[in-house]
């Protein structure tokens, strides 16, 4: 009796043992993680390779301006050596032989120099634009991929129990078919109909796949870690601009147009710069030597002095510059063709926006049809059901009825996914995109 017991004991232990063991492994194993549209397209915008590039492309073309800029600030250089020298002492392409030397330069006027350098801002501007529409469109991409990776989650389940009604329907054909009340030639459509909606499953799920990777590798999540959507969130991409109101601010948000702005700005400084070229420059300069008399100072110059000490501002007056003119034609071509790329880029944004107006009004008026249309059918597999119970249809006139309206389904998903992503580019167009999906 006490064996027994002892046995009943060490096996509830083992159990128990097992149990904990079993349920700490099946912590260990990643879950789904269910996310809403907001948290994906937050995650993107953390995570996304194109961003983090645009980033530093940004940082990059700071840089160059402040490059451009550092010659309007203090430069001061110091060095020193030995050079042997016989004869005059000097160096070839310099200054004197010097022990040790400290120079100082800054420009205080020079027009070409300024222009280039404000050019190089409003390219970093321009930059900075371009970061903008990298985050747009990392915005748009990470919502089309959800989108669709929800209408394909919910096609999956229509076609699940699509293939279990073609089943049904296949059931039904062959025990009629076996009792001689329908020809064989209706069997073999029935086979035919339920393997079409298997290969379509097949391909949903495949599509899923591949979209689940999508979504996972732009939101930065494992590649171990299973992904799903919110099917209960029904985002609103609807807005109440008028078309003339859509057109305004198109141009006025166009990453495209902004660039153009801020390139003819470039040029416009870049032109004014050559203008003024025609004028004298001036920079501070300074200098502070320390000589020896091993390079024979002593003996060239009447006074050696070791210690010497220059300042002052050096002026260049342009007398005849051939160059000068040259560059304010080039500026000038230049400048032109800026104007005329910005007017044709304002056009053609506003072309692009009335075009795009008209699509998501044709493709609304295609997801209201699509949408009547499955109401419609979703009105007749009801008929159908009461029918069935009151003996008055058969259970295939049914399973057809609801192949019918899982058909009509799909056709209304499509239409609304065309109509939303539609909906997107007005939204990016307009602006408005950070207001519907930044979180």
């Amino acid at each position: 009796m006490n064996r027994g017991k002892r046995y009943a004991g060490i096996a509830a232990a083992t159990i128990f043992i097992l149990a904990g063991a079993l349920l700490a492994r099946a912590q260990e194993i990643p879950g789904t993680r269910k996310l809403t549209l907001r948290e994906a397209v937050g995650l993107a915008l953390q995570n996304s390779r194109d961003l983090k590039l645009a980033r530093v492309q940004y940082s990059v073309a700071l840089a160059e301006a402040r490059v451009d800029r550092a010659v309007f600030l203090p430069n001061l250089y110091t060095g020193g050596g030995y050079v042997y020298t016989y004869g005059f002492p000097a160096v070839p392409g310099s200054g004197p032989p010097a022990i040790f030397q400290l120079d100082y330069n800054e420009q205080l006027f020079n027009p070409l120099l300024k222009g280039q350098q404000r050019a190089a801002e409003d390219r970093a501007r321009a930059q900075e634009l371009e970061l903008g529409r990298v985050r747009d469109d990392v915005m748009v991409r990470t919502a089309s991929i959800y989108l669709e990776f929800a209408e394909v989650r919910h096609l999956i389940d229509l076609m699940s129990s699509d293939q279990a009604s073609a089943e049904k329907i296949l059931e039904i054909t062959k025990e009629r078919v076996a009792a001689n009340q329908e020809l064989p030639i209706e069997e073999t459509r029935s086979e035919l109909t339920s393997a079409r909606i298997r290969e379509r499953l097949i391909k949903l799920q495949d599509r899923s796949d591949s979209l689940m990777q999508q979504l996972r590798d732009i939101a930065g999540i494992p590649d171990t870690e299973s992904v799903d959507v919110e099917s209960d969130e029904a985002p609103s991409f609807a807005t109440d601009l008028q078309s003339a109101q859509i057109g305004d601010l198109a141009v006025q948000n166009d990453p495209g147009v902004k660039e153009a702005e801020d390139e003819r700005s470039a040029r416009e400084h870049l032109l004014r710069g050559a203008h003024l070229s025609y004028w004298p420059t001036a920079q501070a300069v300074a200098q502070y030597s320390v000589f020896g008399k091993f390079n024979n100072y002593d003996l060239y110059y009447k006074t050696f002095q070791r210690n010497n000490f220059n300042v002052g501002v050096e002026v260049t007056i342009p007398l005849f510059a051939a160059k000068t003119s040259a560059n304010v034609a080039f500026a000038k071509s230049q400048f032109n063709e800026a104007e005329i790329t910005l007017s044709n880029k304002r056009q053609q944004v506003r072309m692009d926006s009335a075009q795009q107006m008209r699509e998501t009004r044709e493709l609304e008026a295609a997801k209201e049809v699509a949408r009547l249309d499955l109401k419609l059918a979703q009105q007749n597999l009801e008929l159908a059901q009461a029918k069935l119970e009151d003996g008055r249809a058969t259970l295939g006139e049914v399973e057809l009825d609801r192949l019918d309206e899982s058909e009509k389904w799909m056709t209304y998903l499509d239409a609304n996914l065309a109509w939303q992503r539609a909906q997107l580019k007005i939204l990016q167009s307009t602006g408005q995109l950070a207001k519907v999906l930044q979180p």
